[in-house]
């Protein structure tokens, strides 16, 4: 657990230390594969047969941020995703850029045209193995 010294500080005076985004999966295998070795997230933890769930935590930069997938043993409802359901990194390196594109070509990942116009001429647009949208994006984030 982060110490005050790492805490995120929102409006409103709210201070949280730490963000984790958390979506199940019927393809953790898979899953897995596209964030580790497509786009080379680390794995920061993992769990198997807790309460009936498997899970994998990836960092994203900065520690306090954190994307976790978890594939529940049983029937486990996972909506579809709406095509303007992004993850967007911002990339400004071209080679970085260029070395995401061939992890991810050689993971087998799905390249499909943004749903919005805004990201066609700055960004390319992956698909993971559950139809979940990634951009990677040539400009500077807000």
């Amino acid at each position: 657990m982060a110490d005050t010294a790492t805490e995120l500080e929102f409006n409103a005076g709210l201070r949280v230390t730490q963000v984790r985004i958390a979506r199940p999966t019927r393809q953790l295998d898979a899953v897995t594969r596209f964030y580790r070795d497509g786009l080379g997230l680390a794995v920061i933890g993992s769990f198997a047969g807790h309460a009936g769930y498997d899970g994998v935590m990836f960092g994203l930069p900065g520690s306090s941020h954190h994307l976790e997938f978890t594939q529940h043993h049983g029937d486990s409802r996972c909506g579809v995703p709406a095509p303007d359901n992004l993850l967007v990194f911002y990339v400004l390196d071209a080679k970085q850029r260029q070395s995401l594109y061939q992890r991810l070509a050689a993971v087998g990942a799905r390249e499909v045209a943004p749903e919005n116009p805004y990201w066609l001429d700055k960004s390319r647009t992956f698909e993971d193995p559950d139809g979940w949208r990634v951009v990677i994006c040539d400009q500077t984030g807000v």
